[in-house]
């Protein structure tokens, strides 16, 4: 046997090793997945009136709160494909915890012990962040965007045309989970650029310097992620530029410690 193939066959066995240790992960995803869809499945009904809950904010803030709250489905298979989607969205959030301790486990024995200690924060920090995005949609934007169309309504007094609110149950849900994830992405920006700082591709300098540039692709990204009115994208872009302010502050940070960790070690070095 030559060199060559020797060298193949010896770096074979690890990349097999690789792939047992990938599928062995990726079927504890699908199997955390699969358990909390079934779950959120069996309760998706009352986690629909959990979500409903911010449209009834609207109404009372409209003034409208001594009417029942309706929702309509137009087809008759609407409301069940609407609870799978439920099912499947909050089974990812169950989920999470199981998903995200695979993916350590997997990438762990690849890090070394600082690296581990560094990733882990981040780990723990992104779904904080989301949740805190998911939070800020469920108790403020959505009753306001709500509120906003639902002010759009028309009685019937003096002649005029009744037009009234009546959405469909799949195009709410859809509503507030566009919402709920565009926010928990953009919350997720302390984060990226935490990353990307610490890795180097990044300085607090640059990101201060791009400012202006940030400022512009947050009203484009909220003009892409929320619905196609004012009132949806001004209160994600803003979120946006004050999370891209803490991103550099953030940023700020790591780079100080850095340099204090750096000044030790040249100490230490010296001694």
């Amino acid at each position: 046997m030559s060199r060559a193939e020797t060298d193949i066959e010896a770096s074979s066995a690890p990349l097999i090793e690789h792939l047992i240790e990938l599928r062995t992960r990726l079927i504890w995803c699908i199997v955390g997945f699969f358990g909390a869809f079934l779950i959120c499945f069996f309760f998706a009904k009352p986690i629909f009136n959990i979500l409903v809950v911010p449209y009834q904010t609207a109404t009372h803030w409209a003034g409208v709160d001594n009417r029942q709250v309706e929702l309509i489905y137009t087809a008759p298979q609407e409301f069940f494909f609407t609870q799978v989607k439920i099912a499947a969205f909050g089974g990812f959030f169950l989920a999470f915890p199981i998903i995200a301790s695979q993916i350590y486990k997997f990438v762990a024995p690849g890090l070394y012990k600082n690296e581990r200690h560094a990733f882990l924060p981040f780990l723990v920090a992104t779904p904080i962040l989301f949740i805190m995005g998911a939070l800020l949609v469920y108790f403020f934007f959505t009753p306001m965007v709500m509120w906003f169309f639902l002010s759009m309504q028309q009685t019937g007094a003096d002649g005029r045309v009744a037009i009234q609110l009546l959405p469909r149950v799949s195009e709410y849900l859809s509503l507030i989970m566009t919402l709920i994830f565009a926010f928990g992405m953009v919350f997720q920006l302390p984060v990226v650029t935490s990353l990307l700082v610490r890795v180097g591709i990044v300085s607090a300098a640059g990101l201060a310097s791009k400012r202006k540039y940030a400022i512009v692709l947050a009203f484009i990204a909220a003009a892409v992620l929320t619905p196609p009115d004012p009132m949806s994208q001004i209160g994600l872009a803003l979120p946006t530029i004050l999370l891209y302010e803490i991103s550099i502050i953030a940023a700020r940070m790591i780079e100080k410690k850095r340099a204090e960790e750096l000044a030790e070690s040249e100490a230490d070095t010296e001694a």
